[in-house]
């Protein structure tokens, strides 16, 4: 656990009790400060005065006492509508940060490795760890990734933190000036708690926040927004800057070309992997992940030769296009970590014929964008409170489809039609476009949810079957 020494003696309160908020009420205690704690949330209030914190109603309090409020970053504290605990410490002159935030002035001597990105961004958090882990680097992978920032352990000098940072993350950080910094890509999401598209760009750009060189940036170049963001940063010069690119050769960067990884960063265009080498990164959008993780590991100084041997190694994301059995020559795939239509055109367009299962709780784009993958969707399997407003879109796109209500409900008609019809190459997706919040608590519930009704199917498993 981090040791907060500069909070000492230091009245800090932690609003939002979830993982992280808890984790940070425990580093702050045992690091001696007078921690105030606070969740609008009556049962998770009840669970921390259970475990001995000072439970203080931040919303009526005397906050006079306080310099410092760590923020979870799930809370509104300016779009849509400011959280009135928000008003009220900007108010009184009181910092919001998050948890990385208190990482980043307790560790000032480690190296900091920052990926951010609409989608990807766990995949290429997961493979860069794995990376630098074989080649024997000191290091703590989490963030947003799910690990809390300040349950890690201390690296010191010559170690690295690598770090997933959401929008929300970046907002609430600001000592943090990233050796490496990995932005993938940027499409619509999360609009409404950043006030549209230009705070969320705003928000993303962060990542770059003060770097001068030698820090690098890793710039994935596929969309608009992105390229655009990599002129900007090549024409002021300040830091080096790696553009990256599932789609072709790009100039000074990392790419996918031909079925090979290409690294043109100091000019050379040299081929050093054949992406089917790297089997738990399958499809277009994995080769941007692979291209940006190269990029960053060279960044931080691990041979080529050493990135390449450890990427082939990487077992993949857990509910990303995560394989959990193949059964008479069906592959049954949890991607329920797809949670917006963006993140589910990558598992759309990596397989053929689809038996898809989607629904949950919608995002503001739903379906939009995916119209042209219709041809590969064989059926459809609705779930969750989607169910109408997908139905209608399947309908507009001439998508077969069923209303299946619950998720075991849909494995089971899925693999049944699947099983039936025979098809090379079919695929049973679990690729949501949703939220789960509206029957499952996360998406790591969902996806287990999917992989333990699949493991209930009768079938021949493949040899390669991983269940």
């Amino acid at each position: 656990m981090i040791n907060l020494f500069y909070m000492e003696g230091l009245p800090v309160a932690v609003m939002g009790l979830g993982k992280s908020g808890l984790a940070t009420a425990e580093a702050l205690t045992q690091s001696g400060a007078d921690v105030w704690v606070w969740d609008d949330n009556e049962s998770s209030r009840a669970a921390a005065l259970s475990k001995g914190y000072k439970v203080v109603d931040l919303t009526t309090a005397d906050l006079t006492e306080l310099t410092t409020i760590v923020w979870s970053p799930g809370i509104p504290h300016t779009h849509p509508k400011p959280h009135p605990v928000a008003l009220r410490a900007r108010a009184a002159n009181i910092e919001l940060v998050c948890d990385i935030e208190l990482l980043a002035r307790s560790e000032r001597d480690s190296a900091y490795i920052g990926i951010t990105g609409t989608n990807g961004k766990s995949t290429t958090t997961t493979l860069i760890g794995h990376v630098m882990e074989a080649a024997g680097r000191r290091i703590a992978v989490g963030g947003n990734l799910g690990t809390p920032a300040l349950t890690f352990p201390s690296v010191g000098a010559g170690g690295s933190y690598v770090l997933e940072m959401s929008s929300y993350q970046l907002e609430l950080t600001y000592s943090i000036t990233f050796d490496v910094a990995v932005l993938l890509n940027i499409t619509p999401d999360h609009l409404a708690r950043h006030g549209g598209m230009d705070g969320y760009v705003a928000a993303k750009k962060l990542i770059f926040h003060r770097q001068t060189k030698p820090r690098t940036a890793v710039i994935g170049v596929d969309d608009p927004t992105c390229r655009a963001i990599w002129e900007d940063l090549k024409a002021k010069g300040d830091q080096v800057i790696w553009p990256v690119s599932a789609l072709g050769s790009v100039a000074g960067g990392v790419y996918a070309a031909d079925g090979w990884l290409v690294d043109d960063t100091f000019g050379a265009a040299e081929r050093v992997a054949e992406l089917a080498a790297f089997p738990a990164l399958l499809g277009t959008h994995n080769w941007q992940n692979a291209a940006a993780a190269y990029a960053a590991c060279k960044a931080a100084g691990v041979p080529a030769p050493a990135i390449v041997a450890a990427m082939t190694t990487f077992p993949g994301l857990a509910h990303r296009q995560q394989l959990v059995r193949t059964i008479d020559g069906v592959r049954f795939v949890n991607d329920s970590k797809a949670t917006n239509a963006d993140a589910t055109e990558k598992a759309l367009a990596t397989f053929d014929p689809i038996y898809w299962i989607l629904g949950g709780q919608a995002k503001e784009t739903g379906l939009d964008g995916l119209e042209a993958y219709a041809p590969r969707v064989r059926h459809a399997f609705l779930i969750g409170e989607a169910s109408d407003r997908f139905a209608a879109w399947l309908e507009a796109n001439k998508v077969p489809h069923t209303r299946c209500g619950t998720l075991d409900v849909a494995v089971n008609a899925a693999a049944e039609l699947a099983l039936a019809e025979a098809l090379p190459g079919a695929c049973v997706l679990l690729s949501p476009a949703c939220a789960s919040w509206d029957q499952f608590a996360n998406f790591e519930k969902r996806g287990a949810a999917f992989a333990d009704a699949v493991n209930r199917l009768e079938g021949n498993a493949a040899p390669e079957d991983r269940a």
